[in-house]
């Protein structure tokens, strides 16, 4: 490969990480003020292994689980929010053991709320289901940011953005049931 083309992909490749950085800055600088929905996919799992047919709610060791890289993935959120000093109010999280999980170790103790819990089983739930949790993110939390704990059929359902494990969406509350997607942040670049 000629030299002036390696430097033009190199240049390029810096060029794209800088405008990543600056737009997670924003990002970071909008939670800090509060009064954002955070939608957080739960963090990584074993994906060679699904949920079986027979799992329950109530019994983690019927689920797909968190892996060791997700605990510590969802730790490394949480200490990026507290290292930010980025406000919390609510955390609301799907009833599912990987997404409890993920909000415990990442924002503190979540309120299980049903309209968070994965539809993939159940696919005639997911209109009702969105409807309310839209109505939720819509509105501008009362205090500090909002945070959702939720699966990436859900997330997909209610913002058409289909996040990697571990990734957060930051929504902008417009009022009745509406908001901006304001941007994504990556695992990593909660670090």
């Amino acid at each position: 490969m000629p030299r002036s083309i390696l430097a033009a992909l190199i240049l390029a490749a810096v060029l794209e990480t800088a405008r990543t950085a600056a737009a997670d800055e924003s990002l970071w600088e909008l939670l800090k003020a509060g009064g954002q929905v955070i939608v957080m996919r739960h963090a990584s799992t074993d994906r060679s292994i699904g949920d079986p047919p027979n799992f329950r709610l109530d019994d983690c060791a019927t689920q797909r689980n968190l892996s060791g890289a997700g605990r510590e993935e969802a730790r490394r959120v949480g200490a990026a929010f507290r290292t930010r000093a980025i406000p919390i109010g609510r955390v609301l999280s799907s009833q599912w053991c990987r997404c409890l999980e993920t909000a415990r170790l990442a924002f503190g103790e979540p309120e299980p709320w049903l309209p968070l819990n994965s539809t993939f089983r159940n696919r005639e739930l997911e209109p009702e289901r969105t409807r309310e949790v839209r109505a939720l993110a819509g509105e501008r939390p009362a205090r500090g940011n909002l945070v959702l704990v939720t699966h990436q059929l859900n997330i997909g359902a209610l913002t058409s953005v289909y996040p990697a494990e571990g990734e957060l969406l930051v929504l902008i509350p417009l009022g009745g049931g509406s908001f901006r997607v304001a941007g994504r942040l990556k695992p990593d670049a909660t670090n």
